[in-house]
């Protein structure tokens, strides 16, 4: 599998896909037109890249994705830890609150978070 990473404009593509999955691939050529004001071949082109990555799958003209946006996300997430901060999270923690505090609602939800991991 190739490495799971999107440009912006897959990434467009992509929440396409999640919000609105499963779909025919017709569908998706619509839905591309209107939103991205993509042509057909576009569409088909950025789809087999995709599949071809591992993040989707067509069968019978139906298209799914093997990986959920919240995986795909988390999965980007951890890595970025890995490649930026050594895999540390407390370092990335403190270096992303050094620059912008946590209000005391995302606090409390850090918190029960925390906490949950802790019991599990």
């Amino acid at each position: 599998m190739e490495e799971l990473k999107l440009g912006i404009v897959e990434a467009r593509f992509a929440d396409i896909i999640w919000q609105n999955e499963p779909l025919t691939t017709r569908e998706l050529v619509a839905l591309c037109e209107k939103e991205l004001e993509w042509k057909r071949t576009t569409t088909y082109t950025v789809l087999k890249k995709l599949c071809d990555r591992g993040i989707f799958k067509t069968e019978n003209k139906i298209v799914t994705s093997l990986i959920c946006k919240d995986e795909f996300y988390a999965i980007q997430s951890e890595k970025f830890v890995e490649d930026t901060f050594e895999g540390s999270l407390p370092a990335f923690i403190a270096a992303f609150a050094s620059r912008k505090k946590p209000s005391a609602k995302e606090l409390e939800e850090i918190r029960r978070m925390i906490d949950e991991f802790g019991e599990g």
